[in-house]
């Protein structure tokens, strides 16, 4: 996750949305981000192949801990991001279950500050900014309402164009 659920609470915008809520949302804002961008935020000085069964991933890196997200690849059946919820002995238990396969490649993913502090921006206009979308403008006496014109120079899946120029620097070429 680019942000945990726990972090997130410590904003007063997601205090009254539940735990599988908020999950929900940063799951999906992540998601956004590393398609809009192409960009997987792979480290790939930190990786490992380990065998699975159930969550847990036979092998480790040192350089892994309790909440890291990692990017398993190559295996053509649990490919996809998982948070890490217990390292023991060895193994490494992630957050969902992983079909039984022997050969997983597991890579840390780690997301830059500015990442991080832009997905809490479009976390917070996502709560707060959603239901204005489109309007411009608006006058409270004598009612008056001016809407703008959502096309492809002002609006990017959905967000304000000005709210995802953050991710520009990490745009990598699609081929």
């Amino acid at each position: 996750m680019i942000i945990s659920v726990s972090e997130a609470r410590t904003y007063p915008e997601f205090a009254d949305m539940s735990d599988d809520e908020l999950k929900t949302l940063l799951d999906a804002v992540e998601s956004l981000v590393r398609k809009y961008t192409n960009n997987n935020f792979q480290n790939r000085f930190i990786r490992f192949k380990a065998s699975s069964e159930g969550n847990i991933l036979d092998g480790t890196s040192s350089f892994l801990k309790v909440g890291d997200t990692v990017q398993i690849s190559e295996s053509d059946v649990n490919d996809g991001l998982y948070v890490i919820t217990e390292l023991e002995g060895g193994t490494t238990t992630v957050d969902k279950d992983l079909w039984t396969v022997d050969n997983n490649l597991v890579t840390k993913v780690e997301y830059p500050p500015a990442v991080r502090q832009g997905v809490i921006n479009l976390l917070k206009w996502e709560v707060s900014g959603r239901d204005k979308v489109g309007i411009k403008q608006e006058s409270i006496s004598r009612h008056s309402v001016t809407y703008y014109d959502q096309d492809v120079n002002n609006q990017v899946m959905g967000y304000p164009a000005t709210l995802l120029g953050f991710l520009e620097m990490y745009k990598k070429a699609r081929f």
